[in-house]
């Protein structure tokens, strides 16, 4: 296997990972997060995979632009590491992120920094992995991120989550609140099924579609691809199927 880079050349022709499927929902998938990353290219994003059908990419751009809540200057942040299946185990993970660590240090940044968490969470690499690779925990957000950096310039500032993601609220308190972004394929279409639960239940609620870099560092979910509020504070950054979202909202309300 060899890893291959996706960028505006040959995006149109090769599959993202996250939705791979030929039938007509996983095209739709892949084709929303293609529009993303086709506007996201020139603000510096890099999208590697190995060349196999399956989960095995990262993904990163620079703090500056990243579409997460952290503060900081000349760091590379890892949207996602993804090594899923029958490739796991491999060290496949390593050699990805040290495609980012060459990348970053080619391009005289001063570290790479990564949202993870305190204990094991879907969609975020386990820290322990991170950990063995000399990251260090910079900082942390409620109610159980962590920021973790690999700094390559010793005298740098540590990047920082900020101040919106350490209080974890939003500004509705109504009911749910449902921010996300086309960055995960998948976002779009289960913001649709979790309101339509909203709906039935008739909860209040309202959507936020982040549209720019802009927004997403302005949120109170250190995710930045998804967060769950209700009553204006932070409950989580999982996607759910509809059953599952049920449960959750019927612990909130006991």
């Amino acid at each position: 296997m060899k890893i291959i880079t996706i960028d505006a050349t040959n995006i149109d022709q090769e599959h993202i990972c996250c939705a791979i499927g030929n039938d007509k929902q996983n095209q739709n998938r892949a084709q929303s997060k293609k529009a993303w990353m086709k506007e996201r290219f020139k603000d510096g994003l890099v999208f590697k995979r190995f060349d196999e059908r399956g989960k095995i990419f990262i993904e990163y751009m620079p703090i500056e632009k990243v579409w997460k809540p952290i503060c900081g200057k000349n760091y590379m942040v890892i949207n996602c590491l993804w090594v899923s299946g029958q490739f796991k185990g491999k060290g496949l993970s390593t050699q990805l992120l040290n495609e980012c660590i060459e990348d970053a240090k080619s391009k005289k940044m001063d570290g790479i920094a990564v949202v993870s968490s305190s204990k094991v969470r879907p969609y975020l690499t386990d820290k322990k992995f991170y950990i063995k690779h000399n990251f260090e925990v910079v900082d942390s957000a409620p109610p159980y991120f962590e920021l973790l950096a690999l700094k390559f310039n010793k005298n740098a500032n540590n990047p920082t989550f900020s101040e919106n993601a350490k209080k974890g609220t939003c500004s509705n308190k109504n009911g749910f609140t449902i921010t996300y972004s086309n960055q995960c394929p998948f976002m779009e279409e289960y913001v649709g099924r979790l309101s339509e639960v909203l709906k039935n239940k008739k909860i209040p609620f309202e959507t936020q579609k982040l549209e720019n870099y802009q927004e997403a560092q302005q949120i109170g979910s250190p995710f930045g691809t998804l967060g769950i509020y209700f009553q204006g504070e932070f409950k989580t950054h999982e996607l759910m199927s509809e059953n599952k979202f049920e449960k959750f909202i019927e612990e909130l309300l006991k």
